[in-house]
């Protein structure tokens, strides 16, 4: 049994645009502007700090402000972030969301250029936190050196990996690993890249042939975020639908690292198979009615009673 989930991949600091009503371009759209902490990896981290697990995050920022705020406040919400990274010279990484009215991403722009810094040297030099993990966790904002290392260490220590593309543009980083991993949560969009296919906007039945193709190269879990039109999960003896499960969606975004984070939760504690993607869709509805990217009072009691049964 491992001592702590190690989670590896990006810190943002996410800035969120929300118009009052539709979006008109090449004008300015009266709105709100919210700041938060974010990068896949490191929201993954969080929620799992706050169920109660014991979590490492190796990651990189700048040594700004920004970034050792960042880190701060990641410490503060009960992530381990000793073996991170603060660079001199370097700008902790920025993801700017333009969303729809209704929450929904309508364009983001992210800037991660700071994670070159985690390098396989510096992975393999802490290659006992691997060693000693019961969960690695990566995202897309590493290096593909980085990524091979990873993989290579969860081989070499029998430790499952699990991944989330972080963005249909870096879906393409995880292709050569897919059949080493224990767990992936792309979204529609993520999914058609990773398999390498046109994606023709939301429907749950394409979706859940899209799953089962994951499973067929060889990925243990394929849980597929629709946005806020719930879930499709395939594994080599199951597969289904889950549906959503909100009052009104607030934004979107950090729904998937929720899902991850919940579903990684659950497997660690022996779960069934269907219980930890049921939390995992609670996850999602948790944070779908929330601005935060993580839910900042997020606890396992929440979650439970938010479980989509």
């Amino acid at each position: 049994m491992g001592e702590h989930v190690l989670v590896i991949g990006g810190t943002l600091l996410d800035t969120k645009g929300k118009p009052d009503a539709g979006l008109e371009p090449g004008t300015s759209n009266p709105g709100q502007i919210s700041r938060a902490r974010g990068g896949t990896a490191r929201n993954v981290a969080e929620n799992l700090a706050r169920l109660g697990t014991n979590v490492l995050l190796i990651t990189a920022v700048g040594n700004d402000t920004i970034g050792r705020q960042l880190l701060a406040q990641t410490a503060e919400a009960g992530v381990n972030v000793d073996y991170s990274l603060t660079i001199d010279g370097a700008n902790t990484g920025s993801y700017l969301a333009l969303l729809d009215e209704f929450g929904a991403l309508a364009v983001a722009l992210d800037d991660s250029g700071v994670m070159e810094n985690i390098t396989p040297a510096h992975l393999h030099r802490h290659r006992r936190l691997f060693r000693d993990a019961e969960m690695i966790m990566m995202d897309g904002s590493l290096t593909p050196p980085a990524m091979n290392t990873i993989v290579r260490l969860a081989t070499q220590y029998d430790v499952p990996l699990c991944a989330d593309p972080s963005s249909a543009r870096l879906a393409h980083k995880l292709l050569p690993y897919l059949s080493r991993l224990h767990l992936v949560v792309p979204n529609e969009v993520e999914v058609a890249e990773l398999l390498e296919v046109d994606f023709h906007g939301f429907d749950p039945n394409a979706t859940l042939a899209l799953a089962r193709g994951l499973v067929n190269l060889g990925v243990g879990h394929a849980v597929i975020t629709l946005s806020d039109f719930g879930l499709d999960y395939a594994t080599s003896d199951e597969v289904g639908y889950i549906p959503p499960s909100y009052r009104k969606m607030v934004d979107t975004t950090g729904t998937g690292d929720a899902v991850t984070a919940a579903i990684l939760f659950g497997m660690i504690n022996g779960l069934p198979t269907i219980e930890c993607i049921r939390l995992g869709a609670g996850a999602a509805s948790l944070t779908l009615h929330s601005s935060d990217t993580v839910v900042p009072d997020l606890s396992l009691d929440m979650l439970y009673d938010h479980l989509i049964v």
